[in-house]
């Protein structure tokens, strides 16, 4: 799909506020509100748009520390590979799971409140997934960018 300024500035706003209503918005980006309104609708159903979020803080909510674990699989066939990406899709804790090429075959990142929360979701819940490994868990230190936001 190819993107115009206008589209560029849409999603540079929805992305920076989402809850934007569409007559700032199209103040905003230079439109009347109603072919905003279309341009919002089609990027939408384009799936460029995926969908509207808050942002929690994770402090506030008792979950401040993230980790990432590096796993390593037993194999990395497909039934070991499915099994595994099932499991993971059912641990509210893992917010991201990416697989890898490298080192290690999946990196996690897991939010929990504190370090032996995360132990305790380690022993309970990952290491138990069948084919599982190797677990080698990275802490942050201090946390020096976090946005969603996409350069468009």
């Amino acid at each position: 799909m190819e993107f115009d300024a206008i589209d560029r500035r849409i999603l540079d706003a929805l992305q920076r506020d989402g809850r934007l209503q569409n007559v700032e918005l199209a103040k905003e980006v230079g439109l009347s509100p109603s072919p905003c309104l279309r341009r919002v609708r089609m990027l939408e159903e384009a799936g460029v748009i995926e969908g509207y979020v808050a942002v929690l803080n994770p402090a506030m909510i008792g979950k401040g520390l993230s980790v990432y674990a590096r796993v390593w699989l037993k194999g990395q066939d497909a039934a070991t590979v499915d099994g595994f990406t099932a499991a993971i899709r059912h641990l509210p804790e893992v917010v991201e799971c990416h697989l890898m090429a490298g080192d290690c075959d999946f990196l996690l990142r897991v939010v929990v409140a504190d370090l032996e929360e995360y132990r305790q979701f380690q022993i309970r819940h990952l290491t138990r997934i069948p084919g599982v490994l190797s677990v080698k868990t990275e802490v942050p230190l201090q946390r020096i960018k976090l946005t969603s936001a996409l350069p468009v």
